[in-house]
């Protein structure tokens, strides 16, 4: 069955790190009458361009983007706020007779959308919020993850251990509700037909590809970046500002690190961030299409957008996530 009409129809572009994401999204949609949703949680912020590897200017003129540089750096976009914006703007996107490429390595954003998860709805508790946040001061961030380690090894296996805050939160949501937090998470109907795709290269090739693109940030102004959002203001204990690169920067700067050491360090975190990246997308996911990221993955992978196979398709799709149930048809070239 040739790809005519689907309803709601979303493709869905995940891979790890530097694997080239971004070009081959942009290059899709370019020929899909497509518009590029980010679900990579590093591009919220404005400001962080150079250690995020943000899409230029050049790149975000060839196709509409969304979703990145919608908040300031000290604030928190949560999975609950970006599952908002991005429903609307899918909505958005469908009402305009386009297609949406949901793009990003963030595999908690992805799945979010895809699967339909009713985030967890617990209210914070500021009171037991301030005790966690006391006892992370007195053991550290690693400890209390390793804490987390111990009731909910799912949920710690899922959460960088340098981010304090998502430790912190499923901690919190632990002692509240008695339950792990990894068992709160419910799931409704998917709101989309979705097909996702993978991007993959073999390990030695893409970590020789992070480590060129650490190499250029450092000489494209990541020091001066970093220097700039700490001088108006952006403080280092900020959870935006431990990402990888900034925190690093930041420890360079205040002298605790030589620029080589930083550039070293990142590269050996980002090798890390790749390892949990791919337990969100297992290559023994049937749902999962995988591509190799080299110069005819374009062509394959619109080949298979066109064909129709390889969708995922609800029975019964539930409009309201969106803007109006639609149904889009691929222009063809």
């Amino acid at each position: 069955m040739r790809f005519r009409e689907i309803d709601l129809p979303l493709v869905v572009i995940v891979g790890p790190t530097a694997v080239g994401k971004t070009e081959i999204s942009i290059q899709l949609a370019e020929r899909l009458n497509g518009e590029i949703v980010s679900a990579d949680s590093r591009l919220f912020y404005c400001g962080m361009d150079i250690g995020t590897a943000k899409p230029t200017q050049e790149e975000r003129q060839r196709v509409p983007h969304h979703l990145i540089d919608v908040a300031e750096p000290d604030e928190v976009w949560s999975l609950a706020i970006f599952q908002q914006a991005a429903y609307r703007v899918i909505g958005d996107i469908h009402v305009r007779q386009r297609l949406p490429f949901l793009v990003g390595g963030t595999g908690q954003y992805v799945r979010a959308i895809i699967e339909g998860w009713e985030v967890p709805a617990q209210p914070p508790d500021e009171r037991l919020r301030s005790v966690i946040e006391s006892w992370a001061d007195e053991i550290g961030k690693f400890e209390l993850h390793r804490c987390l380690e111990v009731v909910d090894p799912q949920a710690a296996g899922r959460i960088d251990p340098h981010n304090l805050r998502r430790t912190i939160r499923a901690l919190e949501v632990i002692f509240l509700t008695g339950r792990r937090f990894s068992e709160q998470r419910r799931r409704s109907r998917p709101p989309y037909s979705f097909l996702l795709i993978g991007l993959r290269l073999p390990r030695p090739l893409l970590f020789e590809r992070i480590n060129g693109r650490i190499e250029s940030m450092i000489a494209n102004g990541l020091v001066d970046e970093v220097r700039l959002l700490l001088s108006r203001g952006n403080s280092p204990e900020l959870p935006n500002m431990s990402a990888i690169g900034y925190r690093e920067i930041t420890a360079c700067l205040k002298g605790e690190l030589t620029l080589e050491e930083a550039t070293e360090q990142m590269k050996r975190s980002t090798r890390q961030f790749v390892r949990r990246q791919a337990n969100w997308f297992k290559e023994s996911d049937t749902d999962i299409q995988w591509f190799e990221a080299d110069e005819t993955a374009v062509d394959r992978i619109e080949e298979l957008i066109r064909s129709g196979e390889g969708w995922v398709i609800p029975e019964s799709i539930d409009p309201s996530p969106g803007s109006g149930q639609v149904s889009h048809t691929l222009n063809q070239r």
